[in-house]
């Protein structure tokens, strides 16, 4: 099979889609679509592509039992633009493949993130690593007036350094996690689910899910039928435990018969999932 080409994820290619307030995501390329999917499922009985509803029905049974392998025949390649402290929250998806840029050879560019009022927040009572409550008008004031300081002071310290002729890669250690960084970033279509699933959840932290649904909606125009399956079964499915199963069971066996807009095929992979009747 030729390398699949997909005319909507043709028609994004190297476009810019601005994130925060400098930040951006672009689709640079991609290597596989929905069919190639199909076809690397379909190698051992020696199979094309067939129709889309087959398709669409072979993907959904695939991602539905983690049967993940054929996903990664599908890969994308973004460039994209960040706060440093998001970078080292994306970095932890160990599986890409990533090239950012070096402050070592290059002088770094004064460019910063600063958050919109309505993120500035008060640290959250319940979730120790998450926001809570907006902050008033007076500590957002402090919150600007303390970043533009740190800013203002860093970026000096930094000219001052490289000028005076003290190497680049040591005059940039003065730099704030706040400053922008670049890279050139590769991962298959399995991992880069994970990493949608992880950091497009309530959880992650406000900055980062902006990219992730970016590159979800850029992802969905190289692998719509993929996506689709992903937000039904990844997204918005829920996976239970043995005892949340084992409590269930009575409610369902009593109930599932009486379920509407439920087809009998998803009523019988039901009843076989939670071992009724």
């Amino acid at each position: 099979m030729a390398r699949h080409i997909v005319p909507e994820a043709e028609d994004i290619l190297d476009k810019t889609f601005p994130v925060l307030d400098k930040g951006f995501v672009r689709l640079i390329d991609y290597l596989g679509s929905d069919a190639r999917i199909v076809q690397a499922a379909r190698v051992s009985y020696g199979e094309g592509t067939k129709t889309i509803r087959e398709d669409k029905s072979l993907i959904d049974y695939l991602l539905r039992n983690d049967h993940t392998s054929p996903f990664e025949m599908v890969s994308l390649t973004f460039h994209c633009k960040m706060p440093i402290f998001v970078a080292r929250q994306w970095i932890r998806h160990r599986t890409a493949k990533v090239n950012e840029i070096s402050g070592r050879y290059s002088i770094m560019k004064e460019e910063f993130y600063v958050p919109e009022a309505e993120q500035i927040c008060l640290q959250s009572q319940r979730n120790k690593q998450g926001r809570g409550e907006p902050a008033d008008e007076s500590l957002q004031k402090l919150f600007y007036e303390e970043l533009q300081s740190v800013q203002q002071t860093s970026a000096k310290a930094y000219r001052r350094l490289f000028e005076a002729g003290i190497a680049r890669e040591l005059a940039r250690i003065v730099l704030p996690l706040n400053l922008y960084t670049e890279w050139y970033w590769t991962m298959d279509l399995h991992n880069l689910l994970r990493f949608i699933k992880l950091r497009l959840h309530s959880h992650a932290q406000w900055e980062i899910r902006q990219y992730a649904q970016v590159i979800f909606d850029l992802t969905r125009k190289v692998a719509p039928l993929t996506c689709e399956a992903f937000e039904e079964h990844w997204q918005e499915g829920v996976k239970l435990s043995r005892s949340e199963v084992q409590a269930l069971r009575p409610f369902l066996t009593k109930f599932l018969d009486n379920i509407e807009n439920l087809d009998q095929k998803e009523r019988e992979r039901l009843k076989e999932k939670f071992q009724m009747d």
